[in-house]
């Protein structure tokens, strides 16, 4: 039988970027073994779940190219559902009817505490058989035994059921717990496998009692281990970024941070970079390892380098335009396409490729403090002889020639070409590190390259804003 799959967010907050990896193997399992990948909201927390995180979850997985196969199901939408189930379970004494009030729960709980004990529910009301409409009901949970789950990543886990406590399934106010919740929406959808994080592990034992206890099939489980920071502990805001918005908007691009989870915890050999079509060919559950896995920024960004530079110059250009705080003429698209070979060389992310192509756009309004070596009376004067010498030949010129130009220039005065292209570089970018120069100015022209040396030659204040 066909597999299927299913991602299950909560949109009570932003889409972590590990919960992405988690639809990405979900995904490419289903697409491996050809079978279905289904998505479904969890939005049952009305307080803290908004439309804005619902619709990034759509959006975030679009991005990813991360479709599904069936219409998402929104779990908000089930509940009556739910509540059904949990009342066939009372009325074939699989679960039970509990009266204890917050105030006895919370007094047993803090005696187990004193005592050292770890806390569950005693069964008070197991037996009692109550009617009250208003109380929450729970499952009767197995007292004696074990339950095994054969993980398909963590291998054989079990646990003695007497350590499981009869949990809550239907709260008072009628509304379903996680625990049931899950459960029915799973079997409902059909599916087979269950893909997700190791923190869900505790949760699987209590779910299978549920699966038997309702006598539907138990599905396959596969926990991957979660993702940590270089610090080792669990990946957060304040390792620089944790939700794939974040990404998104840093600069990276969708196949980098598909490739790059790839790799977070899967490995096919040495394979580093790994195409989408050889991802869903080679994916293996068998291939995930046991261990939590450590999100390296520095190899993020020279992937990204690598994706950014195999990108054609069009696609990149759509991705650079947003980022461009300014209305953008015809004129100056086409010079930053032109321009594209040099700039994505030397970006790490499209919003550094951004900034690198303003150069196409206008002069610079500032300049980094890095520049103000190349503001000295000798740089200034070589910036002046450079001017005479674009003066002399005509507003389009080739790199070659304007390299050639220069050079002479160079031997003329008795400087290296780097010490006269530099001072240019910093007229022209307000930085030490860009294109060409020569390149450069053959995209924008003599003309406009003069106005930008003389604009910044007449500079009072440096470093800082020049208009």
């Amino acid at each position: 039988m066909s597999p299927r799959v299913r991602f299950a967010p909560s949109p009570t907050g932003v889409l972590h970027i590990g919960s992405v990896r988690t639809a990405l193997f979900n995904w490419l399992y289903a697409r491996h073994n050809g079978g279905k990948f289904l998505l479904r909201i969890e939005d049952t927390d009305k307080v803290r779940s908004t439309e804005q995180n619902t619709k990034l979850i759509f959006e975030i997985l679009e991005w990813l190219g991360i479709d599904w196969d069936e219409e998402p199901v929104i779990q908000s939408t089930r509940l009556v559902r739910h509540r059904e189930v949990a009342e066939a379970m009372v009325k074939d004494g699989r679960a039970y009817r509990c009266c204890c009030s917050q105030e006895e729960l919370a007094a047993k709980k803090e005696k187990a505490l004193s005592e050292g004990k770890p806390y569950k529910y005693d069964g008070t009301c197991r037996d009692k058989n109550i009617v009250d409409a208003q109380s929450v009901i729970r499952l009767k949970s197995k007292l004696d035994g074990n339950t095994t789950v054969i993980d398909l990543v963590q291998g054989a886990v079990t646990v003695e059921n007497a350590q499981l406590d009869d949990f809550v399934l239907l709260r008072s106010d009628g509304t379903p717990t996680y625990m049931l919740s899950v459960v029915v929406d799973d079997h409902d959808m059909g599916i087979t496998h269950i893909i997700r994080g190791d923190d869900h592990l505790t949760n699987t034992f209590k779910q299978v009692q549920i699966y038997e206890a309702c006598g539907w099939t138990v599905p396959s489980f596969a926990h991957i281990p979660l993702i940590y920071g270089p610090d080792g502990a669990k990946l957060s805001k304040r390792h620089g970024a944790a939700s794939a918005v974040d990404y998104r908007e840093l600069g990276y691009l969708p196949e980098t941070i598909s490739n790059y989870l790839l790799r977070l915890g899967w490995s096919h050999g040495d394979d580093e970079i790994i195409s989408r079509d050889e991802a869903i060919e080679w994916f293996d559950l068998r291939n995930i390892g046991r261990s939590p896995s450590r999100f390296d920024m520095k190899k993020l960004q020279n992937l990204n380098s690598h994706y950014i530079r195999q990108r054609d110059n069009a696609s990149l250009l759509s991705y650079v335009l947003p980022l461009l705080k300014k209305q953008i003429g015809e004129i100056e698209e086409k010079r930053i396409l032109r321009g594209m070979d040099g700039l994505k060389t030397r970006a790490k992310t499209v919003v550094e490729l951004a900034e690198a192509a303003a150069v196409y756009i206008a002069a610079p309004t500032h300049y980094d403090d890095a520049c103000s070596k190349y503001v000295t009376d000798v740089h200034i004067s070589l910036l002046r002889d450079v001017v005479s010498v674009l003066d002399q030949i005509g507003d389009s010129v080739t790199e070659e020639q304007v390299a050639q130009s220069i050079k002479e220039l160079a031997e003329k005065r008795g400087v290296k070409l780097i010490e006269i292209a530099q001072a240019m570089r910093v007229a022209l970018c307000g930085r030490l590190v860009s294109p060409s120069v020569f390149q450069i100015i053959e995209i924008i022209g003599t003309n406009e390259t003069v106005s930008r040396i003389n604009s910044f030659i007449s500079c009072s204040v440096y470093p800082g804003s020049c208009s």
